[in-house]
C-alpha cells in the first residue's frame, strides 16, 4: 500500500519525466504516435533535456512508417509524407 502511494507521488510530481519515459518505451517498441510524442518531446524539453538531434531522429523513424504505407496506397499517408516534403523544402 505505502509503495502504490509513493508510485502515485513520484508520478504526480515528475510527471513529464514518467510520460517521456513510458513514451520512449513505446516508440521503441515501434509505435508511431509514440515515435511523435518522443519526438515532441526532445524538441520542446518536456520531461527531457531539448535535444533537436533526437526529435530529428524520431520524427524520422514516423517518417519511414508513413513511406511504408504509402507505398501500400493509403492516402491518408500519401497526403502527410507530401506535406512532410513540402514544408521540409520551406525557407
Amino acid at each position: 500500500m505505502i509503495g502504490a502511494v509513493f508510485l502515485l507521488l513520484y508520478i504526480f510530481v515528475c510527471y513529464e519525466n514518467f510520460h517521456f519515459h513510458v513514451a520512449h518505451m513505446y516508440a521503441q517498441l515501434g509505435y508511431r504516435n509514440a515515435q511523435h510524442i518522443v519526438g515532441q518531446r526532445y524538441l520542446q524539453g518536456a520531461g527531457v533535456e531539448k535535444n533537436e538531434d533526437m526529435a530529428m531522429h524520431w520524427f524520422r523513424e514516423v517518417e519511414k512508417f508513413l513511406s511504408v504505407a504509402a507505398d501500400q496506397g493509403l492516402k491518408e499517408a500519401q497526403e502527410l509524407l507530401e506535406n512532410i516534403i513540402k514544408n521540409r523544402n520551406l525557407p
